[in-house]
């Protein structure tokens, strides 16, 4: 009965194999599935015959799949285990007794004799001894160490106490770097929760998929200042992390928002005003129904002298105004009496989309001061009333940046819906799609742009803050510089007096093949710093078993692919690095002392689909809102169909690691390590403590005490590394993911305090929640 048990999974086996690797070698790839199904089957009818020879079949099988294995891809375990468990599995059981009893022999004498076992126990033997050398090699990581002396300059940016953290990136520079070092590297593993605050804003069953907890609060005082995704501005006591108010700005919900989200608030003193009157001190907050609200910083009430009673209307201009597809999910920046605001959109809803403005408003009044608006860039005056910005422009929803003594706002801009689709584009939007633009604080006129990617058909927006920070060259002179994350995993490092490169980038050769009505870039830039993974090849395919590994196979060769920037096309085409980017919102943070940058580069390829007009099912079918589904693109001759490129099983079809913590020198543009980052333990429906290296979107912070936080991971902890080699130091179960930016501060008794917000993220889906947690010293 074992026999024809055991033959009949082998045939099972082979067939599949079989018929699966004759298709992926029709298609051009690998031979070995074929050759593993015929072995298969071939050991299954030798063992029905009771034949010893099935073992000198299945040794062979065992050997050529232990040969290629390591030629595909050395020893590498997570790579090896797919490819090797299940044959040594069989292996392992056509040795036992029971099997080889069968295949055997009776003595004249009467005497029972099992086949010989040693053909292949010894390839089998040998596979286990591979497997565990394996386990102990490391080939992913990149070890090595960052500079400890001090370098650079206290230019941190704005005049923000030690322990304070103002703004999103704690200054106007986005650095998000704290000159505290009470927590260093030789106590963090001693930090334990001082506090925890759940606001009550909890994920709805009416929420759209990408309502996500992405706030870094600010800390003024004694208060720490939050918002949260349905928009709830909130006061905590910064010392007990006790409520001292909360405002809910009633923005409603509307399933055509494509984000239900809330960076931060912005904070504001007003020097001009006397003591003891009310919004002396104003919170800033951006709703999702596209209003800012002024809020008495002492008490959450409606600061009334601002705007309309209190409220900003961010859709006045916009030509097309439908509700849900334009508001702010990132605080505007407060200078120079000014507040200046970007704006996301929908991304590939339609071609009707708002305006990408940027507009800077008067602090205390709400009156327009000047806008820049890409389509007609050279007029800043504010719009005259009954006229409307360009329609479906570059827009910038992510934060901003400012160089008070430059007098110049740094804007990451975006790209035009829809984002796969280039035909008809204006020269302007040619221009400012993905970039970085200056603008002067004072008119909005730009004073440079320096563009990451051309003619972008990949929504490759420029999704992070700038950070600022002065360079400090090795002949001593000092350069102001801007340094840019990018979602295709360039660093771009600029002179932000001009835009041009302080660490040289190039243009390189792009893949064309775009659509007949459409065209691409012939080269597209890359850094001499970059983070781009290397072109995906059919070996990097990868599944928990033969059997969605060979799957990934077939649907690589299936999809259009020709490496970094291949074009959307309507047979579909694999986009690597993918839309969630390598960076993101999180950016990086950067040491200005040691000009050293620490960050979290993700790797997770995408597929694009296009699909005709026509062919776009009646509304609501397959539909989603962010970057997995179908996105209709209203008006547009393509929707676009594109999520992960994942198996079977819903994991990457892409072998890990898919995230990792690294370390860069500034002064030399060097990547000193790059470390896996981050379990399996919540991706899995058993609590894995893997080490895989695994994506994430979130930002790090980092402490003048050597020791730099992150989140971010979709395993729900908060971490601390050693900045200096990105060893991990201590880490915090998080009770939902931790899908944000932590910060830190002091409080009036001189306790460091580190404060991480968990509530997870729709688009990762990492578990939803309220958190908002505080760690300190015993």
């Amino acid at each position: 009965m074992a026999i024809v048990i055991t033959s009949t999974l082998l045939i099972l086996i082979g067939l599949a194999l079989g018929g699966g690797g004759l298709w992926l070698v029709i298609l051009g790839g690998s031979v070995f599935y074929l050759f593993a199904g015929v072995m298969f089957l071939l050991t299954a009818i030798l063992l029905l015959m009771r034949k010893p020879a099935a073992l000198w079949v299945y040794a062979v099988l065992v050997v050529v799949s232990l040969v290629w294995a390591i030629w595909e891809v050395g020893f590498d375990w997570w790579q090896l285990g797919p490819r090797g468990g299940l044959i040594i599995l069989f292996g392992l059981w056509l040795l036992t007794r029971v099997i080889r009893r069968s295949l055997g022999f009776v003595s004249p004498t009467g005497t029972s004799y099992g086949a010989n076992a040693w053909p292949l126990a010894i390839p089998v033997l040998a596979a286990i001894v591979v497997a565990g050398y394996s386990m102990t090699t490391n080939p992913h990581d990149q070890t090595g160490s960052l500079p400890t002396d001090v370098a650079g300059t206290q230019a941190f940016g704005g005049t923000v106490p030690d322990g304070e953290w103002h703004q999103y990136g704690r200054t106007p520079f986005g650095q998000r770097y704290s000159p505290l070092d009470q927590v260093n590297v030789s106590n963090v593993k001693d930090l334990k929760e001082a506090w925890r605050y759940q606001t009550g804003d909890v994920k709805r069953p009416d929420d759209v998929g990408e309502t996500t907890y992405q706030v870094t609060p600010l800390k003024i005082g004694d208060t720490l200042y939050l918002c949260t995704p349905h928009n709830w501005a909130i006061a905590l006591d910064a010392k007990t992390g006790k409520e001292k108010w909360k405002y809910d700005a009633n923005s409603g919900m509307n399933p055509d928002r494509q984000h239900q989200t809330c960076r931060g608030v912005t904070y504001y003193h007003d020097t001009a005003t006397a003591g003891g009157q009310p919004c002396v001190d104003r919170v800033y907050l951006p709703t999702s129904d596209a209003r800012l609200i002024a809020l008495d910083a002492m008490d959450g009430k409606v600061c009334t002298s601002f705007a309309d009673q209190g409220v900003l209307h961010l859709e006045k201009g916009m030509k097309y105004n439908p509700a849900g597809y334009y508001y702010s999910t990132s605080p505007p920046v407060a200078v120079a009496g000014k507040l200046i605001i970007g704006g996301a959109v929908n991304d590939n809803y339609s071609t009707h989309e708002q305006s990408g403005v940027i507009r800077a408003f008067d602090i205390n009044s709400g009156a327009l001061i000047w806008n820049w608006d890409s389509g007609n860039p050279d007029v800043t005056a504010p719009l005259p009333e009954g006229q409307t910005y360009t329609t479906n422009s570059p827009n910038s929803w992510s934060v901003l940046s400012v160089d008070d003594g430059l007098g110049m706002v740094y804007i990451p801009l975006g790209n035009q819906v829809p984002d796969q689709l280039g035909m008809n584009r204006s020269a302007n939007v040619e221009k400012f799609s993905s970039s970085v633009v200056a603008l002067d604080l004072n008119t909005g006129q730009m004073k440079w742009v320096q563009q990451f990617v051309h003619h972008d058909l990949w929504d490759m927006d420029v999704p992070a803050q700038p950070v600022l920070f002065d360079m400090k060259k090795a002949d001593g002179t000092v350069v102001p510089a801007l340094v840019a994350p990018t979602k295709q995993g360039d660093i771009y490092v600029l002179d932000r007096r001009t835009g041009e490169p302080i660490i040289p980038f190039k243009e390189i050769p792009a893949p064309g093949g775009a659509i007949p009505e459409d065209h691409t870039s012939p080269t597209q830039p890359i850094s001499d710093l970059t983070f781009s993974p290397p072109p995906l090849q059919e070996k990097d395919m990868w599944g928990v078993s033969l059997f969605d590994q060979l799957a990934c196979r077939i649907q690589f060769h299936r999809y259009k692919y020709e490496g970094r920037y291949t074009p959307p096309s309507l047979v579909g085409s694999i986009i690597y690095p993918g839309n969630f980017g390598t960076f993101n919102w999180g950016s990086v943070a950067v040491d200005p002392e040691r000009q050293i940058m620490f960050g979290m580069p993700t790797y997770l390829a995408f597929t694009s689909r296009l699909v005709p007009a026509a062919d776009i099912p009646p509304k609501g079918q397959d539909e989603k809102g962010s970057e997995q589904g179908l996105n209709r693109n209203d008006g547009a001759p393509y929707g676009v169909f594109m999520g992960p490129f994942l198996g079977p099983l819903n994991i990457p079809c892409q072998a890990p690691p898919w995230g990792y913590v690294t370390g860069v020198d500034l002064r030399t543009g060097k990547i000193a390590y790059k470390l896996k980052n981050g379990t399996v333990h919540d991706m899995t429906p058993l609590p894995l403590p893997f080490k895989v290296g695994v994506p994430g979107i979130g930002g790090p912070m980092l402490t003048k005490g050597g020791v730099a936080f992150l989140g971010a991971a979709v395993d729900n902890y908060l971490r601390a590394y050693d900045v200096t080699n990105g060893k991990q130091l201590w880490q915090a179960r998080l009770p939902a993911g931790g899908q944000a930016t932590p910060m830190t501060y002091t409080t009036s008794d001189n306790k460091q305090y580190v404060v991480m917000v968990a509530g997870g993220h729709g688009s990762i889906g990492t578990k939803p929640g309220d958190y908002v947690i505080a760690y300190t010293l015993p």
